[in-house]
């Protein structure tokens, strides 16, 4: 499952770096950020969180007792009920793509704003094909075929990148780029449902979409459904709210929160979803409360040991990173550091959010989906209010040849860092406030503060080294920088962390071993 989200973010970290060199952080890129944004409501809300709190563990269970006739009719009527309502919802967006970008983007002048209304058409009809696929997911995951799952984005991102290269050799102006890229995420869309629908029908091949409400399982799907897609959609308000404040901002913002966001979110996919997704359908066939606290704690000291050592290398050393990620054809250097700003501040809370993620699965685990959606609307209230009090004051300064400025420049200012400095903040509350609740259930979970301390140190000296090392090798390329500086810092980490104790070196030591002891 890793290898197969690894390779979707490669993908994705490919197009970005396309889509940053067509589009840059101006008018265009903003349009494109906001239209990708607004339809994945639909992907969020009705895909695969809210499908792992309800589907996945009904689902799990039900195949794990061996009542597999029962198993079939509850995907089934899942199955028929996200295809009317996302296909009705697809329709509304198409329909009123016009008054959803002037509610949700209303700081973007008249170019921005048509620009949206036309991609929101487009990207729309995408966005329904993703959210069927991200039911193919939960079927896919819960009969454990996790790789397909995890790969198909691949494709997603790939009909983009096809676009994106051609658009690129025909030098075409961003407005026009934008549409063609859109497009390619509605083929991309279509595209990914259909390979993991191919595997679905393998595995299942008596499956049928039905409507049939009153089964006894799909009632239980739908009462847990029905909170999960309200702690989504308080997760989504909050993102919503960022892009409404980031387009009152300077022109840029919205495609600088975007891109800091696909490095910030690289590690979550990475080394937090992988175990989230694997971890829930086992979670929910054991129903042993000894069970989910090994497992919950097991899952967490894996995950705290990659995420921690990734916030600390996307502050330390971030602008090589970005830079050498995005920073190339209409990408500058300022852009790049702008990026980076937005990154350290979103790194700030990367700790907290990877922390989070495990502790809603515990809590799906155990049929608690009110919880964790309560203590998610209390998180938007707190980052809006934080970046909002942050963000004006911000917007004022800007990068410009390398340093800040007050002065009014062409490209994008500092705003989008007050944003992430809420989100940063917020994911700190709602940590503490997850930990507490699922702690009634699990009294043995282990302690966060105890394992942030002690990854803590092998974390901080790595800071270090990157710090060091971005200064004796500055001169370098960032395209050989930046694999040294985390290669190194890595490496260094790593055997410190083994010399501490901490078991969880051994994920990198054991395959570094068994390489050497081969030759």
């Amino acid at each position: 499952m890793a290898f197969g989200i690894f390779l979707s973010r490669i993908a994705g970290l490919i197009r970005e770096s396309l889509l940053r060199s067509t589009l840059a952080l101006g008018p265009a890129a903003d349009a494109f950020a906001a239209a990708l944004r607004i339809p994945n409501l639909l992907q969020n809300l009705l895909g695969e969180g809210s499908l792992s709190a309800s589907f996945i563990p009904v689902y799990s269970k039900l195949l794990g007792e061996g009542r597999k006739e029962e198993a079939r009719k509850a995907a089934g009527a899942t199955l028929g009920l996200l295809s009317a309502i996302s296909g009705l919802l697809v329709l509304i967006g198409v329909l009123a793509a016009r008054p959803i970008a002037a509610i949700l983007a209303p700081g973007f002048d008249n170019s921005r704003y048509e620009l949206t209304v036309d991609l929101l058409r487009i990207t729309f009809i995408g966005i329904g094909a993703l959210v069927l696929s991200a039911w193919c997911l939960g079927v896919l995951n819960s009969h454990r075929k996790f790789f397909l799952s995890y790969v198909a984005p691949v494709f997603w991102n790939i009909a983009q990148i096809v676009v994106l290269v051609f658009v690129f050799t025909r030098s075409w102006n961003t407005f026009d780029a934008a549409t063609a890229v859109a497009w390619g995420l509605v083929a991309g869309g279509v595209l990914q449902f259909s390979i993991q629908m191919i595997a679905v029908w393998k595995i299942a091949p008596d499956l049928r979409p039905t409507m049939n409400r009153s089964l006894p399982h799909v009632i239980e799907i739908r009462r847990r459904f029905l909170p999960a897609v309200a702690g989504r959609g308080v997760v989504q308000i909050s993102a919503y709210v960022d892009l409404f404040l980031a387009s009152l901002l300077s022109t840029g913002a919205v495609a600088t929160l975007l891109s800091a966001q696909v490095l910030y979110l690289l590690p979550i996919s990475l080394f937090v979803m992988s175990v989230a997704a694997s971890e829930l359908p086992e979670m929910s066939r054991s129903g042993q409360l000894s069970d989910l606290t090994s497992r919950s704690n097991d899952a967490m000291r894996k995950s705290m040991f990659f995420v921690l050592f990734t916030a600390v290398i996307y502050i330390g050393a971030g602008e090589q990173i970005v830079d050498a990620l995005f920073g190339w054809g209409s990408f500058s250097s300022d852009d790049s550091l702008t990026v980076w700003a937005v990154l350290s501040a979103y790194s700030l809370g990367l700790p907290a959010v990877a922390a989070s993620r495990l502790l809603q699965t515990s809590c799906w685990s155990l049929g608690d989906t009110k919880g964790p959606a309560k203590i998610a609307g209390i998180r938007v209230v707190v980052a809006s209010l934080v970046g909002l009090s942050l963000m004006f004051p911000l917007d004022l300064l800007a990068f410009a040849e390398g340093g800040i400025t007050t002065k009014d420049t062409q490209g994008p200012h500092l705003g989008a860092v007050g944003l992430a400095l809420g989100s940063a903040v917020a994911s700190w509350v709602e940590v503490f406030l997850l930990s507490r609740r699922t702690k009634r259930s699990l009294p043995k979970l282990s302690s966060l503060k105890g394992l942030l301390f002690k990854i803590g140190v092998p974390a901080s000296l790595a800071f270090l080294l990157a710090a060091l090392l971005k200064f004796l090798i500055g001169s370098l390329p960032a395209l050989l920088m930046a694999p040294l500086i985390i290669g190194i810092s890595g490496l260094f980490y790593t055997l410190v962390a083994f010399r501490s104790g901490i078991e969880e070196s051994h994920l990198i030591l054991r395959p570094i071993r068994k390489i050497l002891y081969r030759r």
